[in-house]
């Protein structure tokens, strides 16, 4: 099995708000990512498909296709965004970044088997250079 992956880049704003909550308690839990003027990251993805070969062209995936996956589908969806706010499919959700790799998940899944005999193996999102989520779809 062959492990291959992309990694793309993309901005964007949040914060992090529990509309069952007071004020009080989502500052107590969220801290500063509760700011109500909100806040922003320079997100980093990777996706990494698995599979076998192919044989007439020795890819698990054509790299350049898979580029042209993510950032349609997805970076072009959330790039200079605001999650809360300007992202549908994030809609009624908490804008984490547990939930966020979640729903890039779904998103991606069937357009990589559209396109490869490889399927998604699994997408880590970096929020920050240290704090980062690896989702394998596992729910």
């Amino acid at each position: 099995m062959i492990y291959i992956s992309r990694q793309e880049h993309f901005n964007a704003a949040h914060k992090l708000h529990n509309p069952k909550w007071s004020d009080e308690r989502n500052a107590e839990v969220f801290g500063p990512c509760a700011n109500v003027n909100w806040h922003g990251h320079n997100y980093d993805l990777i996706v990494t498909v698995k599979g076998r070969p192919d044989p007439d062209t020795g890819f698990v995936i054509d790299l350049k296709q898979l580029s042209t996956l993510i950032r349609t589908h997805v970076i072009d969806q959330v790039d200079h965004k605001n999650l809360n706010l300007d992202v549908p499919f994030m809609a009624g959700q908490l804008a984490s970044t547990e939930n966020l790799v979640v729903a890039f998940w779904k998103i991606l899944a069937p357009e990589i088997e559209a396109i490869s005999p490889g399927r998604l193996h699994s997408l880590k999102l970096y929020e920050t250079p240290r704090n980062f989520v690896e989702y394998f779809g596992e729910e």
